[in-house]
């Protein structure tokens, strides 16, 4: 999108907005028999240029039959487009062929496998940020920097241009903490706790989340069961100055917007390669202004990272392109074996959170030890702790009730939504899934597990999801419940049932066959 002088060939359009959400992609619809395609004999997919009000968007092209979606003489865009547009339907505009993005000779070069620049990845982000590349471009891109994998040099130079592609917010604190998970693990929602914690310490902390992306609930999924979490920029960064953190979903921000686009691929094809995943995660980390990162790589049989030689590749390439953009970053390896928490699904991890910041007794303590030596290791960026203080400071915050009243004020800041009527309820539809037989619970299975999150629902339907009632290493007797699944639709429910009868995701063996972890706080 960007304004401009000059005037397209008049073509006697008006513009249209077609109410498809097209996710991250501009689409313009014309009908097949509106003149502008037969004279210029524009193609289906092909790339056309959308002129309105002095502004213009790239679009791919879809032609339709139906006069009830676009008539002969409109031109009709999709939601996204539309908005980029900036002006009423019924305005005039036009239309033309595009010229291809200017980088697709570099996205060429990649696709042979060859190493690409700094200025190559600039140009590319850059055509990426503006919408110019096609779903089709776009996949081309992943899928090549995934199969000829980026050596750590691209990867700096895919981050840097990531990062240029948007905004950067400067916090004028010499002291900006942050924090993330590699993700992989469901219910691992210790950003809600941890940020609470280091807050009420004092440190600045602008948690700014992603949704899901392959997950039943991203942080930022969760913490929209307590708050408002899509936040107008004013609003986040007066937050933050106010309360020393905020947890907002970071899409609002224009934080590296070439990621977010690059995300709507990577999910449907569930790719998740070590470079894109470190320039994804440390390009929202600088934007968002963060001077000091806590990286959390959990290790495990269905974790994202299998074993400890691979996290210690992950971590050198994480640690290797931080220090040249200048961030200070603590990785720890963590136990990714199994869920954290109980509840798998946003309603059901916002308990298990609430839980933990009130001392209630059932609150899971896997999640509260983890967020404790998670906040503990962020306190320690702080100059006048001492190493090893961190844990100690972290527990007083939360067990005093501090950690609890900074949650409440950051929520109420946000706009509550947990104590009143707009607080959304569990599931109505539950399904128990049973131990075929007595032993000891030896392995649960990450991926299947939140699978069947999903398919009950999560994280669209915020009270679907799993609830686990054992952990590895529990005993257990034959018809034990293992889980109950939560879904608020039939179908959801059948779904999630089914899936769990071809794999529950549970394992029942002998103590001896529980695997070991390997942790490193």
């Amino acid at each position: 999108m960007s304004p401009t002088n000059e005037l397209a060939a008049p073509t006697g359009l008006t513009l249209r907005r077609v109410a498809i959400d097209t996710y991250h992609e501009n689409v313009a619809y014309l009908h097949r028999d509106c003149a502008v395609v037969r004279a210029e004999g524009f193609q289906a997919l092909s790339k056309v240029e959308v002129r309105a009000n002095g502004r213009r968007i790239l679009a791919t092209l879809n032609v339709v039959d139906d006069q009830a979606i676009v008539g002969c003489h409109e031109i009709g865009v999709s939601e996204d487009a539309f908005a980029r547009l900036e002006v009423a339907g019924g305005h005039p505009a036009s239309v033309s062929p595009a010229e291809p993005p200017e980088s697709i000779p570099a996205l060429f070069r990649k696709i042979n496998g060859e190493r690409l620049g700094r200025d190559d990845f600039r140009h590319i982000i850059r055509d990426i940020a503006e919408l110019r590349y096609s779903k089709i471009e776009l996949t081309a891109f992943v899928v090549a920097c995934n199969r000829s994998e980026l050596d750590r040099e691209e990867v700096y130079f895919l981050t840097e241009a990531m990062v240029a592609s948007g905004r950067r917010l400067d916090w004028n604190e010499t002291l900006v903490v942050d924090k993330h998970c590699i993700g992989g693990i469901p219910g691992n929602r210790t950003s809600m706790l941890v940020v609470p914690i280091v807050a009420a310490h004092g440190l600045v902390f602008p948690k700014t989340s992603s949704r899901a992306i392959t997950s039943p609930a991203g942080t930022a999924d969760s913490m929209a069961v307590l708050a408002n979490v899509e936040l107008p920029f004013e609003q986040l960064t007066g937050i933050v100055r106010q309360h020393h953190g905020c947890l907002a979903w970071g899409g609002t921000a224009q934080l590296s917007p070439a990621d977010d686009v690059l995300i709507s691929v990577e999910r449907p094809l569930s790719i998740d390669s070590p470079g894109q995943m470190v320039a994804s995660i440390l390009s929202k980390k600088i934007a968002a202004g963060a001077t000091h990162l806590v990286l959390d790589i959990p290790i495990g049989p269905t974790a994202k990272v299998r074993s400890m030689p691979e996290a210690q590749r992950l971590r050198r390439l994480f640690e290797y392109v931080a220090q040249r953009m200048h961030l200070s970053l603590d990785v720890v390896i963590t136990d990714g074996r199994q869920p954290v928490g109980r509840g798998v699904g946003p309603v059901l991890e916002a308990r298990d959170v609430m839980q933990v910041l009130e001392n209630d007794p059932r609150a899971p303590d896997d999640l509260r030890q983890k967020s404790l030596r998670l906040a503990g290791r962020l306190i320690e960026c702080s100059p006048d702790v001492r190493g090893g203080e961190g844990f100690r400071i972290a527990r007083d915050i939360l067990d005093s009730g501090r950690a609890l009243a900074q949650m409440r004020a950051i929520v109420r800041a946000q706009g509550d939504r947990s104590f009143d009527h707009h607080h959304p309820a569990l599931g109505a539809l539950t399904q128990a899934v049973r131990a075929p037989a007595a032993g000891v619970v030896i392995g649960i299975d990450n991926l299947q597990i939140a699978q069947i999150a999903r398919l009950a629902g999560a994280p669209k339907v915020q009270g679907a999801g799993v609830d686990l009632c054992v952990k590895l290493g529990q005993q257990v007797a034959a018809g034990d419940v293992l889980y109950s699944v939560y879904a608020s639709y039939p179908a959801d429910l059948e779904f999630a049932r089914q899936a769990s009868e071809r794999a529950s995701g549970f394992s029942v063996g002998t103590a001896a066959q529980v695997p070991h972890v390997f942790v490193e706080f």
